[in-house]
């Protein structure tokens, strides 16, 4: 499938919905979704994303999924088995997480905590160091096991799949998510 930048400007501002399994083992957390992943409502579906490149590289999923036309029922079918979640953020999609206000950032936190009281999740994997510091008013945080605001849930902060983030490879995200799966207990 692919889109006219016409197309995926209709998009722009849209929400996607959050992908929340029962139970929810491990929650990535993006950015704020891009306009591809908001026209085909799968997360990370633009090509060239890295995300399922790595988890399918960390032994998380049974093969790669290529989320680019949207899930396939398989797909879904074994991000709900293993307890696999997906959220954002902040999200509002725009074309690059650049457009998000510093005031949408600060609110991820609040965000995440109604995720986490409904949900439980083990852990949570913020993929994205720049937004995380922002968005959790901590500076200089590293990637890596944080200290979680929120008892019984992990926090990670792992790279950022997008091919934006050109010094990271797959391989790079495939060890960082293969290491927030341990946590939760997946692989």
């Amino acid at each position: 499938m692919r889109f006219s930048q016409e197309e995926l400007q209709k998009y722009r501002d849209k929400t996607v919905e959050d992908l929340l399994p029962d139970p929810l083992n491990l929650l990535f957390v993006g950015i704020n979704p891009g306009l591809w992943t908001a026209a085909t409502g799968a997360h990370f579906a633009r090509p060239g994303n890295r995300f399922y490149p790595a988890l399918y590289k960390a032994g998380i999923t049974s093969h790669q999924f290529d989320a680019s036309a949207g899930y396939t029922e398989a797909d879904l079918a074994e991000l709900h088995h293993k307890g696999i979640g997906v959220s954002n953020l902040v999200p509002r999609a725009s074309a690059r997480a650049d457009e998000l206000t510093t005031a949408e950032l600060r609110e991820a936190p609040e965000r995440l905590a109604r995720i986490v009281d409904e949900h439980h999740p083990k852990v949570i994997a913020v993929l994205g160091i720049t937004s995380y510091r922002q968005a959790f008013k901590k500076p200089k945080a590293t990637t890596g096991e944080q200290e979680s605001p929120w008892e019984g849930t992990r926090l990670f902060v792992a790279p950022n799949p997008s091919g934006l983030n050109a010094h990271a490879s797959v391989e790079d995200h495939a060890a960082a998510y293969r290491e927030v799966a341990r946590a939760a207990g997946i692989v």
